[in-house]
């Protein structure tokens, strides 16, 4: 059993890269990779038995057999009972414990034991990018997320577009990002490094570019990343905002030096039923 799981990690392991969700740079991330390992025992626990006795069964009782016993008719087996009844029922309850205690363990609402603060980021999803604005240092990113290592990072997520899904595999699993809806998402890094997050959820034409720079930093690197963020020219208020929610591909790496108090909270309110009702906004059309 180990040496198949083994050799899946070896083999996924040939491109990391296309399955980062085998190489984690944070706990949650490890948890998860944990969380699929588990999975795929208590998987292979039915699977190669399965495939044991029916190389076994299909030899024994080949046509050329003299020794194999053939009795058809019989009432019960205690033995096959046993197999059929008791072996699944240890699995499902093997699977129900794993569920909950992972269930409970990687909640992305749950906020992650640290004697340091959570650094708090605003995520907004839009055709096809992504926003990143940080409250407390007053300034806004497009696609690139920075944030010191070993700091736990608290992200609210919200869209305003159609449905997303925020994925960063290296460093945390997946969420929805919904218009007119806000969801969270807790994410640790464990050392310095750069990572790459993406769209999940088909969006639209531009999806297939719609990859975010997820940069783990020292905390000075990242006092000087938010200073060269603060020269930005443009801030980001009522009036450059829509050129930004405007559709765009391919968009580069961009600050602002600023950004509208509440503007995060007025992107989620003009999707409520009051403020469409009233004509203030037009939910996204589906795709």
């Amino acid at each position: 059993m180990t040496a198949i799981v083994g050799a899946v990690l070896v083999a996924g392991a040939c491109d990391l890269r296309r399955s980062a969700v085998l190489d984690p740079k944070g706990p949650i991330a490890l948890a998860e990779r944990d969380l699929l390992i588990d999975a795929f025992i208590v998987m292979m626990l039915v699977v190669v038995p399965v495939i044991l006795l029916t190389l076994f069964f299909a030899w024994r009782y080949r046509a050329s057999s003299t020794t194999a016993a053939y009795t058809p008719k019989w009432a019960e087996s205690v033995r096959i009972d046993t197999v059929v009844w008791v072996i699944p029922a240890l699995i499902v309850v093997a699977v129900a414990v794993l569920v909950w205690r992972s269930t409970h363990k990687l909640d992305p609402y749950r906020p992650l034991a640290s004697s340091v603060a959570p650094l708090e980021v605003q995520v907004v999803a839009q055709d096809w990018k992504w926003l990143f604005i940080y409250p407390e240092q007053g300034i806004a990113v497009v696609n690139q997320l920075a944030f010191p290592s070993g700091r736990p990072v608290s992200l609210k997520i919200t869209s305003d577009t159609v449905m997303n899904s925020f994925y960063v595999p290296q460093l945390a699993g997946q969420i929805y990002a919904m218009a007119g809806m806000q969801t969270k998402l807790q994410l640790l890094a464990d050392a310095p490094g750069t990572f790459v997050g993406r769209n999940s959820q088909y969006s639209g034409g531009g999806f297939s570019d719609q990859h975010f720079e997820v940069i783990a930093q020292t905390p000075a690197d990242f006092d000087a990343w938010v200073a060269k963020a603060k020269q930005a020219p443009v801030k980001l208020d009522a009036t450059t905002y829509p050129a930004l929610a405007a559709k765009s591909r391919r968009n580069p790496i961009a600050y602002y030096s600023a950004v509208e108090p509440g503007l995060y909270d007025s992107i989620i309110a003009k999707f409520t039923h009051g403020n469409h009702a009233s004509g203030a906004a037009t939910p996204p059309a589906r795709r």
